[in-house]
């Protein structure tokens, strides 16, 4: 049996368990779940210590080999650029297109109430800092009290900035530390392996609190966050069609014939890593030479999440939402650039590995609390769907706009020169 399946099945066993233990004993089932919630706790704060380390590993590392790919080839390197500023867009649309959704679709109050007291987390208080003070704290004066206080943002941005400097060091230097944070990275990733393996029991102790507490409510809830969120990410992978028609001058029909065969296996194996070899096959039906496709697909597998920022961003507002914070401006633009800067150092791993690891920096930069995350992560299946067909979608758009077709120019050179 699959990790994500035990996950949800320890998920519906653990709601199923809780609901029936309240009905039947309802003090009973209170008084157990408050024995038996600090076992969740426990596993998702493993969950959570691992999260600095490996996104400033997988930043540094990502950034260092898409920064190598790019000096070695013009195209990577336009690629690299196309990718870094179609991230910026995602992220936009995902902030944009949950608040709407959620402003017409809103989580019912009594569903909401009831979560918040089943998982007995408290929103932030306190105001948010103007925005000026919220552009200072951008630069931190110390990278590692910002990693200790959660100031995920400015971490963020250090470590940036850090491995754009690794990229101008001298070989034997760059390889060495390189080297050193991809380690940190493994082994982190080892540690996430060993926390999801005990995944059924964390998650079904959370799932129980809930269901103790919220009773068929939780149901409900959880069924409102799937289709939010895997809305944001069917009008992102839809997107693919009109950016192909734009930028890569391929028809609609055309484009949609090309990528079915991509499209299957994507949906089918949720791995865009597995679909590259029918992804070169997609964008050979539409004429981009085998030697430029080879070189822009493996760095839009490696770089380029088209739904990655706005699925992320959507989990961060739907939690604030849930938890009934209203998010100011700061904290919106916060979110923002959080979502399409991690993205850049997440690698293809399955959902349930990469979801709390990519979302909860998100939800920290914003000031929204994380506890979620750990039922979150046992329904992602759903919405990790949608993420693969639309990355995968929009990567076979974005090599053609970029490659192009044949010997010609392509939409995205065109503008770029004439930037």
């Amino acid at each position: 049996m699959s990790q994500p399946t035990r996950i949800f099945l320890a998920l519906i066993a653990g709601l199923a368990i809780g609901i029936a233990a309240a009905a039947l004993a309802p003090q009973g089932a209170v008084t157990a779940a408050d024995w038996v919630q600090p076992v969740g706790t426990m596993w998702l704060h493993a969950l959570q210590m691992t999260i600095v380390p490996l996104v400033v590993s997988l930043l540094i590392t990502g950034i260092a080999a898409t920064a190598e790919a790019a000096k070695a080839s013009r195209l990577a390197g336009r690629a690299f650029i196309w990718f870094i500023v179609l991230l910026w867009v995602s992220s936009a649309l995902g902030g944009a297109l949950t608040l709407g959704m959620l402003s017409a679709f809103p989580l019912g109050p009594d569903l909401a109430e009831s979560l918040r007291a089943a998982l007995g987390s408290a929103p932030p208080t306190g105001e948010m800092p103007p925005f000026s003070a919220f552009l200072v704290a951008l630069v931190p004066s110390n990278p590692i009290a910002s990693a200790v206080n959660d100031a995920f943002l400015p971490m963020i941005l250090f470590t940036t900035v850090f491995a754009f400097a690794i990229t101008r060091l001298p070989n034997d230097e760059r390889v060495r530390l390189t080297g050193f944070f991809q380690a940190i990275g493994n082994a982190m990733l080892v540690v996430i392996n060993w926390v999801l393996w005990l995944g059924p029991i964390g998650v079904g102790a959370l799932a129980y609190v809930v269901g103790a507490r919220a009773g068929t409510s939780a149901f409900g809830a959880l069924l409102h966050y799937v289709v939010i969120v895997s809305a944001v990410g069917v009008v992102l992978w839809l997107l693919a069609v009109p950016f192909a028609w734009s930028f890569a001058k391929v028809s609609p029909g055309r484009f949609v014939r090309a990528i079915l065969p991509s499209q299957s296996v994507a949906a089918s194996t949720q791995s865009s890593l597995a679909s590259l070899p029918a992804m070169l096959k997609s964008t050979e039906t539409l004429g981009v030479p085998v030697a430029r496709a080879g070189v822009v697909l493996p760095l839009a597998v490696a770089l380029f999440r088209w739904t990655g920022p706005a699925m992320n961003f959507a989990v961060a507002i739907y939690v604030a939402h849930w938890f009934g914070i209203e998010l100011s401006w700061g904290q919106i633009a916060a979110g923002w650039a959080a979502a399409a800067i991690t993205t850049m150092g997440a690698v293809g791993l399955p959902g349930t590995i990469s979801f709390v690891s990519s979302i909860a920096p998100i939800a920290i930069a914003m000031g929204v609390p994380i506890a979620p995350l750990g039922l979150l992560v046992a329904v992602e299946t759903i919405p990790d769907i949608f993420r693969t067909v639309g990355n995968v979608a929009m990567d076979v758009a974005a090599t053609r706009a970029i490659a192009g077709e044949g010997g010609e120019e392509s939409e995205a050179d065109a503008l770029l020169k004439a930037g």
